[in-house]
């Protein structure tokens, strides 16, 4: 017997459709019905790919004694984070402020008249170990709890409630953002990409890409910015993170060591991962790693992570299936290989070198077996190649030269009865995100600008055409397609990341000199998108912009304007530096006002807590050194595949004769450039001015 999550279209619900909790989505029925049942909400929030989701639906959730309590004392609740992003962020934070950490599965208990959260954790196992209480033990505290004691229970609900409330304000109080604080801000957030003992190992792209705009200023600093930036490139592009044998990098490592990954593929990762290292070999860091961790990505997003219809499916989950006789998927079992296989697979000569380029024994690195990480950079020899290209026609049944497109295997059912020819996958989650397509869009915009590869920009423009085909219902643009199916209005990373998206387009186009077929002209589609979210998203009183739009965040418990960064950008940082690159590109100051306002508003953040929004510094930067370049069409390429980061470019055929380029610096322009060493001159004068 299923719950009402079966008719859900989000495959995460879907996964927990046979539970016998009885599962509600977040909708206004179920929000409704613990307010006049007076029954304390579950809200349990998590997404597809998530390993310690998977394992907590297979224990906790499926136990029937825990469900027969859960359904009468609880209104239980599923939300996936990827739908509702603007629902995770707010418990997230509450969570924090809670337990001083924070995680998925989040699992938090509401009241269910104001939707206040009063006690929350993460996995919990049915019975009592890591340190963690049973679940059922939680769930009968909780309810004494709220039944008990509800002088405390007012307390509680009253202090969070104006934590978050005071968080989603902010101070109110504005400082004065000039370089001091910028290079306070970099230091210390160089700092974090600098650490090598964190345990798990993230890659923390946007840490990262503020660490590789330090290497453009000549202030002093305990790190060499460009040895720190060049090593989290190696972490990446050498690391058991990176997906050696087919191409993508997994979500993050356990270790500090960079060896064993948790082994989902995050779409949002690939492309900001992508973007990183194009943008570290713009900046003469032209380590072949790079490059061949960048062809391998995109080789596996188009073999496995591609619509036919153009756009990027989700995630990879973690976890997959050794024989279809198994009950419970196996975490990373696509992914590694036993010394006996390798011994089997490879030749004597093979295994030899494969031992030599990567972190591999008899003993194994994870549980026995071997996660592959090379132990040098540079180009890999052939006798590698040819070695890797085996191990993937036994996982893929193939060459890699054969096999282009690889069917995915969307839920546990069909990755165990299908046929496959070589291991049985891992399931991926096929939903289409806009935010997260549009950070792959801005890594492969970039990449085809850097590496001169056309190809890339194709995919780019393929999914682009489709959300401007498909993602606008009734005027409004919609966050998630499944299967053609649009779904769930925009929220702010969707608006910002996707204009984004559309002015590296912009950007990328002009490096391409042979024309590629596109539907739309991507400037003035920025132009719009912003409009819009211009519209349904800014905050008149506070400035920056809200996570969702004034008329679908009624359900709300605070509205947030976000400018944390996680494991994605936060939104207002990207939105601030795109309204910069508005105001060179159609000269309009109101886009500049409008940015100006934004930084103004989280201000007292930037100087207080730098290490908290890397992507709110990289938009002071964008803002205090801003530059338009005007040149000629042939002179484009070589121009933008450097590192010039806060720079846009435009076309200028008709400039006056014996002119090179124009360089502007946002309200002033400078004197015409009339050699090619002068405009490189002027160029590399306006990255650094603040």
């Amino acid at each position: 017997m299923v719950n009402r999550l079966a008719q859900s279209q989000s495959l995460y619900l879907r996964k927990h459709a046979e539970n016998p909790i009885d599962w509600w989505p977040w909708c206004e029925e179920a929000l409704s019905m613990a307010h006049s049942q007076n029954k304390p909400i579950f809200l349990s929030i998590g997404y597809s790919s998530c390993h310690w989701c998977t394992v907590m639906e297979g224990e906790a959730f499926s136990n029937s004694a825990i469900a027969e309590y859960m359904n009468s004392h609880f209104i239980p609740i599923k939300v996936d984070r990827e739908e509702r992003p603007d629902i995770d962020s707010i418990y997230m934070q509450a969570l924090q402020m809670m337990t001083g950490q924070g995680g998925w599965p989040l699992n938090v208990f509401l009241t269910p008249d104001e939707r206040i959260p009063f006690y929350g954790g993460t996995y919990f196992p049915v019975e009592a170990r890591y340190g963690r209480p049973g679940f059922l033990e939680v769930l009968q505290a909780i309810n004494r709890f709220y039944n008990t004691e509800t002088s405390k229970l007012e307390t509680f609900k009253s202090e969070i409630l104006g934590n978050l409330q005071q968080s989603a304000m902010l101070s109110g109080v504005t400082v004065e953002l000039g370089g001091e604080v910028f290079q306070k801000g970099l230091e210390l957030n160089t700092g974090i990409i600098a650490s090598h003992d964190r345990d798990p190992s993230f890659p923390m792209m946007p840490y990262a890409e503020l660490a590789l705009r330090g290497t453009r200023f000549n202030f002093p600093s305990k790190y060499d910015r460009q040895q720190v930036c060049t090593q989290r490139g190696l972490d990446l592009a050498l690391g058991g993170i990176y997906d050696h044998v087919a191409g993508g990098f997994h979500r993050y490592t356990v270790d500090s060591t960079w060896t064993v990954p948790h082994f989902e593929k995050m779409l949002y990762d690939n492309g900001q991962i992508v973007e990183y290292l194009a943008n570290l070999w713009s900046a003469g860091v032209q380590e072949p790693a790079f490059e061949t961790a960048v062809v391998g990505t995109v080789e596996w997003l188009k073999r496995e992570m591609t619509a036919p219809t153009g756009y990027f499916y989700a995630a990879q989950d973690a976890d997959s299936f050794n024989t279809s006789e198994e009950v419970e998927p196996e975490e990373g079992a696509f992914y590694v290989w036993t010394y006996s296989e390798l011994e089997q697979i490879l030749t004597p000569e093979e295994l030899v070198e494969i031992q030599a380029q990567f972190t591999v024994s008899s003993g194994g690195n994870f549980e026995g077996k071997n996660v592959l990480q090379r132990r040098h950079p540079g180009k890999l020899s052939e006798t590698v190649e040819t070695a890797l290209a085996k191990l993937f026609q036994v996982r893929y049944g193939g060459q890699p030269d054969t096999v282009k497109i690889f069917p995915p295997a969307r839920n546990n059912r069909e990755a165990k009865n299908e046929s496959w020819p070589g291991r049985i996958p891992a399931v991926t989650d096929t939903k289409m995100i806009v935010a997260w397509n549009s950070l792959m869009i801005s890594g492969l915009a970039r990449a085809a600008a850097i590496f001169g590869n056309r190809e890339y920009l194709e995919l780019a423009v393929k999914a682009a055409n489709f959300i401007l085909d498909n993602q606008w219902i009734e005027g409004r643009f919609h966050r998630l397609n499944y299967d053609g199916k649009t779904a769930v209005v925009a929220q702010s990373e969707d608006y910002t990341l996707f204009v984004k998206a559309l002015l590296d387009l912009h950007q990328g186009s002009l490096s391409v000199i042979e024309e590629v077929e596109t539907n739309h002209n991507w400037l003035e589609k920025a132009v719009e998108v912003q409009a819009e979210f211009d519209e349904f998203l800014w905050s008149v009183e506070l400035g920056g912009y809200y996570n969702a739009a004034r008329d679908t965040s009624g359900d709300l418990l605070v509205r947030e304007r976000s400018y944390t960064d996680n494991a994605t950008p936060a939104a207002n940082g990207i939105a601030i530096a795109s309204l910069v690159r508005l105001a060179l590109l159609r000269e309009n100051l109101e886009y500049l006002d409008r940015a100006q306002q934004s930084l103004q508003a989280f201000s007292s953040i930037i100087q207080d807590s730098p290490q908290a929004c890397p992507s709110l510094l990289a938009a002071l930067d964008c803002y205090h050194n801003s530059t338009l370049i005007r040149t000629t069409s042939d002179r484009i390429p070589e121009l933008i595949s450097q590192y010039y980061p806060t720079t846009v470019f435009q076309i200028e055929n008709d400039l006056p004769a014996g002119v090179f380029g124009l360089v502007c610096e946002c309200l002033t322009c400078k004197e015409p450039a009339k050699t090619q060493e002068r405009l490189l001159e002027e160029i590399l004068a306006s990255q650094t001015r603040v």
